[in-house]
């Protein structure tokens, strides 16, 4: 099946679109990306999204609009990634899009009680005459799971090695690992969760204290040239969720705008410069990361795999590589694949396997009680075919 997968995380730069090849079932499944390209939001739409985070600046009118306006940005991601292939809307079978998630709500005991993603399916689906697949979190959250993450699985079904205790790093707004077994191991399940903030926290800081002029730190240059604050970072690693036992999901409700603005005058008031600031919290993410591995790793990393916008700051990966030795750190490019539309490949994965009414993540990481089929379905003009094509490879005597 030719898949699109689609998906804004949480720093909300625009949507990552992935037009896909899958085929065959778990446990051989295979799925290539045959392009991928990421379609910035307008800043208008971009600054609607980012002040929807905050609950003092959310109207319900106003998001109401916003599911709307972002479906017609998810749908023109479509129709751009399918022309510049060089396809057609016929072509293609599925769309399974994430959306753009804003809020995640998780509640004291660490459960997860609703979660909301935007960007309308029922757009995107008249827009592109393709069979639409979206809200993909919630149904393993009513099965009692965090609905999260979703990489896990895909990450299980992909990427294992034949002897090597992998993890799997992805570095987005959020940070989360799936920890994989080797195939020499047999009994063994995968744990995933996440580990606390990946960018988020470094985009904020840099948006407020910049007035909007700085929206991330290139490459991590600026944290390069400050200095780390290490009694202050101590004091920052010492948080409740970093304790908390997986299964665990997060979001910018906690590591977002509001922690960042108290860091920041936090930050100002120990005398520290910006670039020390952004320096100490780059480090927190790193060593958060490395922190959720001692905790808990089931056994000893001998790689870590990066993916995510995270794995371009070099200064945050030079610090991760310091923390997690002896294990070997590498990006998904070093394996061939391609980080930048890992996350949208997942998504079209977990489309796929909608559609064969197969579960699209693993009760050992998301917790829920048993596997799920995920998301809802809005048909589209191929509806009709994609059901009698389905069934003729599924039943091919009848």
């Amino acid at each position: 099946m030719l898949v699109i997968g689609l998906i804004s995380g949480t720093s909300a730069d625009g949507v990552d679109a992935a037009l896909c090849e899958i085929s065959g079932a778990p446990p051989h499944l295979d799925a290539r990306i045959v392009a991928g390209k990421t379609y910035p939001y307008e800043p208008a739409l971009r600054e609607r999204v980012l002040n929807s985070y905050d609950p003092e600046l959310s109207r319900i009118d106003d998001l109401c609009r916003l599911n709307a306006d972002l479906g017609e940005a998810f749908a023109a991601a479509v129709l751009a990634i399918v022309d510049e292939a060089g396809l057609s809307p016929d072509d293609v079978d599925l769309i399974a899009s994430h959306g753009q998630t804003l809020w995640h709500e998780v509640l004291p005991d660490g459960s997860v009680h609703s979660t909301i993603q935007l960007g309308e399916g029922a757009v995107i689906a008249e827009r592109t005459g393709i069979t639409t697949i979206n809200d993909l979190r919630m149904r393993d959250i009513a099965a009692g799971g965090q609905g999260a993450p979703l990489a896990g699985y895909v990450d299980w079904l992909l990427q294992r090695h034949p002897t090597k205790m992998r993890a799997i790093q992805n570095i987005g707004g959020i940070g989360n690992v799936t920890f994989l077994p080797p195939l020499s191991d047999e009994t063994s399940q995968p744990v995933a969760f996440d580990t606390g903030p990946g960018n988020s926290l470094i985009d904020d800081i840099l948006r407020i204290a910049t007035d909007g002029e700085l929206a991330y730190d290139k490459d991590g240059e600026i944290a390069a040239r400050g200095t780390v604050d290490f009694a202050w970072l101590d004091a920052l690693a010492v948080h409740p969720y970093y304790e908390r036992t997986p299964p665990k999901t997060t979001g910018r409700e906690l590591f977002g705008a509001v922690m960042a603005e108290e860091m920041l005058q936090r930050g100002r008031e120990r005398g520290l410069s910006l670039d020390d600031i952004v320096a100490t919290v780059t480090a927190l993410t790193a060593e958060s990361i490395a922190d959720a591995y001692r905790r808990f790793a089931p056994r000893p990393i001998d790689e870590v795999i990066l993916g995510g916008g995270g794995r371009h700051n070099a200064t945050m990966v030079a610090m991760l590589r310091n923390l997690v030795e002896p294990a070997v750190v590498l990006t998904q490019e070093d394996l061939g694949q391609n980080s930048d539309y890992k996350e949208a490949l997942l998504c079209a994965v977990v489309g796929h396997e909608t559609w064969h009414v197969r579960p699209g993540a693993h009760p050992s990481i998301t917790g829920a009680s048993r596997g799920v089929v995920l998301g809802q379905i809005t048909p589209g003009n191929n509806y009709a075919r994609l059901i009698e094509q389905t069934w003729r490879q599924t039943h091919p005597a009848s």
